[in-house]
């Protein structure tokens, strides 16, 4: 997955929408299921907690549904862009303990997948106005430039592929 440039503002707004509408559709519909439920089976306990549970599932899944019927419509491009990007970036992250022990033996790869992570999780950070941990990140960045020095390894983030990270 390469990283692109994505309009902040749009994709912003565009979350914002999905997020709103997603909480929105699950509290009217899961309150609609296990309403009716509740009308059609009564329970003379008073107890509707199956009920309500099943309209909560039923909600749940039908936004999952939704979601992915969509994804790759116009309006979620950047949205999804970016939810894959995080799932791209959490592999990643899983396997960092031995990304970094391989890259202090030179391992190209290593150092490759390393690049890719902190590019991407710059690029997210910035997107999500999350700039606090930046300078951490800045701090990890120079070891990785230090290490690509060292082991003359030019890293350049169009080069990842993911296929790389079966070998850690």
């Amino acid at each position: 997955m390469q990283l692109i440039d994505i309009d902040k503002a749009r994709y912003q707004k565009h979350l914002k929408i999905v997020f709103i509408s997603c909480a929105a559709f699950l509290a009217v519909s899961s309150l609609a299921v296990s309403q009716t439920l509740i009308a059609l089976f009564p329970d003379e306990s008073g107890s509707h907690f199956h009920w309500n549970l099943l309209g909560v599932v039923v909600s749940a899944f039908t936004v999952g549904w939704l979601l992915n019927k969509y994804r790759r419509h116009d309006f979620m491009r950047e949205v999804t862009y970016v939810w894959e990007l995080k799932q791209a970036l959490n592999k990643i992250t899983r396997k960092m303990p031995k990304l970094e022990k391989a890259a202090l033996e030179g391992n190209r790869d290593a150092l490759l997948a390393m690049q890719y992570s902190y590019a991407g999780s710059r690029f997210l950070w910035q997107l999500d106005d999350n700039t606090l941990t930046l300078d951490e990140l800045a701090i990890k960045q120079l070891e990785l430039d230090r290490l690509a020095e060292q082991f003359d390894v030019t890293l350049t983030v169009a080069d990842y592929d993911e296929k790389i990270l079966a070998a850690f």
